[in-house]
């Protein structure tokens, strides 16, 4: 159990809870980024679901096994928020590569690949979105790439590297665009109570799991109506709950599930599953700054932007935020623009040294996540936020005797 999870003991504890069929109805999966938490949640619906001898072998060949390790099982809900983009053009580079070499690990290869679209795609499952008024438009894109990757499937044989690199290539643009035109940055309530609705419908064969990311980010009405689900939870289905923040948590929620929490690897570990992942023996930072790699435009590019960004408006001058679009890559994906807002938040940190900086600093973060729900929630052009996010910004300085300034100096 847990062969592909590399340098989590919690998975140890899992497999033990499994071995001795104690695993609770409802669990969370706790750690910071980039630790693996959706890997296991999505190995632990595989396990609990495997019908083979040696339950849960990760080279089991049972037909629930097969379906997991595709992520096309129907006995599997993924929802929440999460940027899958990088992770798809990272997986894609890989099969790409393995492809053109005719490398020993190709049919690792194809699983990344396979596993790292569908890990978007499941999140628009007509399951999910039962009745809202964007299905049809989903389905027009996901219909497009469900084609697309039924080419590089299994069981088929992969067609020659050309060919390969031009659908992984389509498929990267179609979930750019589904990831960035649909994706909401909140799980809707309306998910929620689609999710109570299939939970209650009795699987044929086989665990039912729902997976819920990034269970923090959640709003009131939406984690009451998590709330009575876990209630009173069927009892052939376990909801996974994972979270970077456990204290953001509603603690009523907390009450209700078994914690099991996942450690920040060290760096050569890290590096350990870049190379064993991603294939990659030449890399030397991180595993996020890896992912990071395949932005179209460098963090480092992005965070200078934002700087100068700050510096301008703390100097009463207005800055080009039609160019500051451009130079940022239109902020797509939106990752990108997340990256601006941060590096926007760390060039006012020095506002907090004094009780007047403390509430104008308080003032800008506000004004920095109304500027990311306006793009991310309330679909306005990053262009149009930024203008919001300039004026707002210069109002706050102005009304605190230009303080942004002081503390530049």
């Amino acid at each position: 159990m847990y062969e592909n999870l590399l340098h989590q003991e919690t998975c140890n504890l899992l497999k033990k809870d499994i071995m001795n069929d104690c695993l609770p109805g409802a669990v969370l999966f706790s750690g910071p980024a980039g630790t693996g938490k959706l890997s296991c949640a999505l190995e632990t619906a595989r396990i609990l679901s495997c019908t083979g001898t040696e339950k849960g072998f990760w080279m089991c060949t049972c037909q629930s096994c097969l379906q997991h390790k595709s992520l096309a099982s129907q006995n599997v809900v993924l929802a929440g928020p999460r940027d899958c983009t990088l992770e798809i053009a990272a997986a894609s580079s890989v099969l790409k590569n393995a492809c053109d070499s005719h490398a020993a690990y190709l049919k690792s290869a194809r699983y990344l690949f396979l596993r790292s679209v569908r890990k978007l795609t499941m999140r628009f499952s007509p399951i999910l979105w039962e009745d809202d008024d964007k299905i049809s438009k989903i389905a027009a894109v996901t219909s497009e790439i469900d084609e697309l990757m039924e080419t590089i499937d299994f069981p088929h044989e992969l067609p020659d590297s050309v060919h390969v690199a031009k659908t992984c290539d389509q498929i990267q643009k179609l979930c750019e665009k589904l990831e960035s035109t649909f994706l909401y940055d909140s799980i809707p309530v309306k998910q929620i109570r689609n999710i109570s609705s299939w939970v209650r419908i009795k699987s044929g064969e086989g665990k039912k799991t729902v997976i819920i990311e990034n269970a923090d980010r959640m709003l009131e009405s939406v984690r009451n109506a998590l709330l009575k689900i876990l209630e009173e939870p069927p009892e052939d289905v376990i909801f996974i709950l994972t979270t970077a923040r456990r204290n953001a948590v509603m603690p009523t929620i907390l009450s209700r599930v078994r914690t099991y929490q996942f450690r920040e690897r060290t760096q050569e570990e890290q590096l350990e599953v870049v190379r064993r992942i991603f294939h990659n023996d030449t890399y030397t930072g991180s595993l996020q700054s890896y992912i990071e790699t395949f932005l179209p435009v460098s963090p480092d590019e992005i965070r200078k932007s934002a700087g100068d960004f700050f510096k301008c408006i703390s100097a009463n001058g207005i800055p080009d935020t039609a160019q500051i679009v451009k130079d940022c890559g239109g902020f797509d994906p939106r990752l990108l623009l997340r990256l601006f807002l941060d590096g926007t938040a760390s060039a006012q940190k020095k506002l907090i040294h004094t009780a007047a900086g403390a509430e104008s600093s308080a003032q800008c973060m506000d004004a920095l996540r109304y500027c990311w729900n306006n793009v991310s929630v309330f679909n306005q052009s990053p262009a149009a936020a930024l203008e919001d996010l300039v004026r707002t910004l210069s109002k706050i300085n102005r009304t605190h005797g230009n303080i942004f300034r002081a503390a530049y100096e």
